[in-house]
């Protein structure tokens, strides 16, 4: 399987090469020449597999130049003792066809684990294969899990420094207290005065700039990425749909004629994957994309019109305020197959802030996606409508997801089972959970998740309750434009 860029697909390059760089030389995000099919024999032998054979079986048909011992090697050390009664991918009943595949039972309490688990195994292995004894430079934007998942896979991992930059005015205080105290002699993380599209581009300008590249090369090391546009991030994401299937197959549940995928979902990589697994043969019906007020993404599918010259707007749900996602990209070329449009469509988003698809393009996104958002209103009212009919407490993201998806039924009519992501415990954005549920709030944040147990009975995860003291060792906020320098420093450059 080679790989190609999505503004260029002339490179050809291994998977390990890939992994290893992260981004295309050109600015593009590198894509698989073709999307792996699987059988009915194939999926009747997953559902059999624990989920880790199931990860090797996935990530075998996308990685290989990795042979079957390191890939194997790989999937182990991610998914062993590093999640929750070592089941990576729960899934959680609301009613009789609606599942809720629970992503957040790893070490950062967030989706962002199964794949960033992971990453580090795949890159540490990839770059034995390409790297030639470079030291890997990891910069990540994030909106708020993103960093402090890839902060916990790559702590101490030899030969990476990882550099995380985060919106200081736009996460919640668990998810900033979880990036500032973080532990590992290789991480480096910075607040910056913006919101999460300063910080994504100021990354993504560095990993194409030519005297970056050179000053790093000059010492040692080479850029790579743990954000999603790595397809190391991309592959293991792919891997939970398909667990979800099976494990709904193995509980009994009636998909002859398909089921629906709710995502919420800002960068768009995680409802990216869901195609990935649609492609491959998943008899997936249609998939929902769930935004935030930030309803780029919703429009972009109901238009054609992506544009980003629009208000910016900091939610209850801060890991889908983004205005620009970047995965999205990878669609325009599944969609289109000519990397000359797609070049300019990126190239009119980074001159104008915006592009419009051909018709075409418009009515195959119509027939994959449904496109729906809501607002913090509705956000906490769906927080508290689930638990009061089902018992059922989640976070804030989870809950646009539900509220879109419970829309999508009433607007279509559609009774297939429905899947729904939950991507975060909803001890990561505690405070507005309990406001959701009518409950006085504390200011202090580790009161407030005491009270929040107390209230409900569910238990705090061990991630979280550990915050509770830990010494803040990054405290620095810098100015967007100061990203590159902030690089030469944590590199003492």
């Amino acid at each position: 399987m080679d790989y190609i860029s999505t503004r260029n697909n002339k490179i050809s390059v291994s998977s390990s090469f890939a992994i290893t760089h992260g981004i295309a030389a050109d600015g593009g995000l590198f894509m698989p020449v073709g999307i792996p099919e699987l059988s009915a024999d194939d999926f009747e032998n997953l559902c059999a597999m624990t989920y880790i054979e199931r990860a090797a079986f996935v990530l075998k048909k996308y990685l290989t130049d990795f042979s079957d011992d390191e890939i194997r090697a790989c999937v182990e050390g991610a998914y062993t003792r590093s999640f929750e009664n070592d089941n990576p991918a729960p899934l959680a009943a609301l009613g009789a066809d609606t599942r809720v595949i629970e992503l957040w039972h790893g070490p950062t309490c967030a989706f962002k684990d199964l794949a960033l688990q992971l990453l580090p195994y795949l890159m540490t292995t990839a770059s034995k294969h390409v790297a030639d004894g470079k030291k890997i430079v990891i910069p990540v934007a994030t909106s708020g899990d993103t960093g402090k998942a890839a902060l916990e896979g790559f702590k101490d991992v030899e030969n990476t420094e990882i550099i995380v930059f985060y919106p200081s005015d736009g996460v919640s205080p668990a998810q900033k207290l979880q990036m500032s105290t973080q532990e590992g002699s290789n991480v480096h993380v910075f607040g910056i005065v913006g919101n999460f599209d300063d910080a994504q581009s100021g990354v993504k300008k560095i990993f194409t700039d030519e005297s970056v590249i050179g000053k790093l090369a000059a010492n040692g090391y080479e850029f790579s990425s743990a954000n999603s546009i790595n397809w190391g991030r991309l592959v293991p994401q792919i891997v939970y749909y398909i667990s979800a299937y099976c494990d709904m197959k193995n509980e009994g549940v009636d998909l002859s004629d398909g089921f629906n995928i709710t995502v919420p979902t800002g960068n768009f990589g995680n409802i990216l994957a869901a195609y990935f697994a649609k492609a491959m043969g998943l008899p997936v019906n249609k998939l929902i994309c769930a935004s935030n007020k930030n309803k780029i993404l919703t429009d972009f599918i109901n238009t054609g019109k992506y544009d980003k010259n629009r208000d910016f707007y900091t939610t209850i749900s801060p890991s889908m305020d983004i205005l620009i996602s970047s995965n999205l990209e990878r669609m325009l070329y599944l969609l289109s197959g000519d990397d000359n449009y797609v070049a300019r469509l990126q190239n009119e988003l980074m001159t104008l802030g915006r592009y419009e698809v051909t018709d075409g393009i418009k009515n195959k996104l119509g027939e994959i996606f449904y496109g729906g958002y809501c607002d913090d209103a509705k956000t906490l009212e769906t927080i508290s409508s689930l638990y009061h009919d089902f018992g059922y407490l989640c976070d804030t993201h989870t809950a646009v997801a539900v509220t879109v998806a419970n829309e999508y039924k009433v607007k279509t009519g559609d009774k297939r089972p429905m899947v729904i992501a939950s991507t975060a415990s909803p001890y990561k954005f505690t405070k507005s959970v309990l406001k959701a549920l009518g409950e006085e709030v504390p200011e202090d944040e580790f009161e407030a998740i005491g009270k929040l147990s107390a209230v409900t009975g569910a238990p705090v995860p061990s991630p979280i309750a550990n915050l509770c003291g830990k010494k803040v060792r990054f405290a620095e906020v810098i100015d967007k434009s100061a990203i590159k320098d902030a690089v030469y420093s944590s590199l003492n450059m």
